[in-house]
């Protein structure tokens, strides 16, 4: 063999080897959210790292309540303006389901999870930072 076959064929190994490197597996990270306490209940902030694990497994009814529209998150179930979601629980289960709430910066989300429980609600779940932080750590938003 020629001392250029070996070579390229040196150089095409290496390339085929840099392009099969298995990607790195999606970190999963322990769901444990920060409890926010409010007269009445509390409802729980999750980092963009939890929230990603809970969609591997989604077991909730995940809602936009950004206004006005601004895109979703991939698996959103429900739009509902946060100034509306008391008038609009007809389209939320039961009080006790679980119900992860975002917005482009977290605060629509708060005042819908503090309306949320002060109507009752026991398991609200809250992206803190919103799209915004979704967007930072290197998610995509549908628009």
């Amino acid at each position: 063999m020629s001392r250029s076959i070996v070579i390229t064929m040196l150089v095409a190994f290496l390339l085929l080897a840099a392009c099969s490197t298995p990607a790195e597996p999606l970190t999963t990270v322990e769901v444990v959210g920060k409890q926010i306490p409010l007269s009445g209940g509390n409802y729980t902030d999750v980092s963009v790292a939890e929230l990603q694990t809970m969609l591997a497994s989604k077991d909730f009814i995940f809602v936009n309540v950004h206004i006005p529209f601004d895109g979703n998150i991939s698996g959103t179930d429900l739009s509902i303006p946060y100034d509306q979601i008391d008038q609009n629980l007809d389209k939320l289960p039961d009080k006790t389901a679980k119900i992860v709430l975002y917005c482009r910066s977290g605060r629509m989300s708060t005042l819908a999870s503090e309306t949320l429980v002060g109507l009752g609600y026991s398991d609200i779940w809250n992206l803190s930072g919103g799209m915004a932080a979704w967007e930072q750590a290197g998610q995509k938003i549908e628009r």
